[in-house]
């Protein structure tokens, strides 16, 4: 088994900021439709536009807003594929994890990349416009002898679930 450090913003560690219900509420607002007006973010939650704006902030500064976005909807682009694919490498030493995490940070269309402990190293998330292009991918990444030693690939056939995190949930956890 092998073990991956955290990547990407600061680690919110427990008590660092003490989150309310109204924080939440934010939280899953934003999460799901992205920036909105302050105004009708803090109508929303109850509050007038400074304080909401302060805890906005405040949520920023602390690291628990890494950055906004949209959602696009993959079908506005015509049909793609999005196959799940499970890798285990040859090797097991950090240079290895390192080489290969290296090589699959560079392909665009891997969109997801989880270690993960247990049987396999790592659970990726690809999107391609068909098998054939999917299967190009993997014929690159074989090629480029990045330490894979076998991989399983799942064709996904259809969406049935895909929102963000349960925010009070997760708070409730730490």
């Amino acid at each position: 088994m092998h073990r991956h450090r955290a990547k990407g913003g600061g680690a919110i560690r427990q008590g660092q900021i003490k989150l309310d219900d109204r924080d939440l509420k934010i939280l899953s607002i934003l999460q799901r439709e992205g920036r909105i007006p302050k105004a009708t973010l803090a109508e929303r939650v109850n509050l007038t536009p400074t304080p909401c704006w302060e805890r906005l902030k405040r949520l920023e500064d602390a690291g628990i807003i890494e950055s906004y976005g949209a959602r696009i909807s993959l079908r506005a682009f015509g049909p793609l594929t999005v196959v799940f694919v499970q890798i285990e490498l040859e090797s097991h030493q950090a240079e290895d994890f390192a080489r290969f995490e290296a090589a699959i940070g560079e392909i665009d269309r891997i969109v997801e990349c989880w270690a993960v402990g247990g049987g396999i190293d790592y659970l990726l998330k690809v999107i391609t416009r068909d098998l054939e292009d999917y299967q190009r991918l993997i014929d690159g990444l074989l090629a480029a002898r990045v330490g894979v030693r076998r991989y399983y690939s799942y064709v996904v056939t259809a969406p049935v679930k895909d929102t963000p995190w349960p925010v009070a949930v997760i708070a409730d956890a730490g």
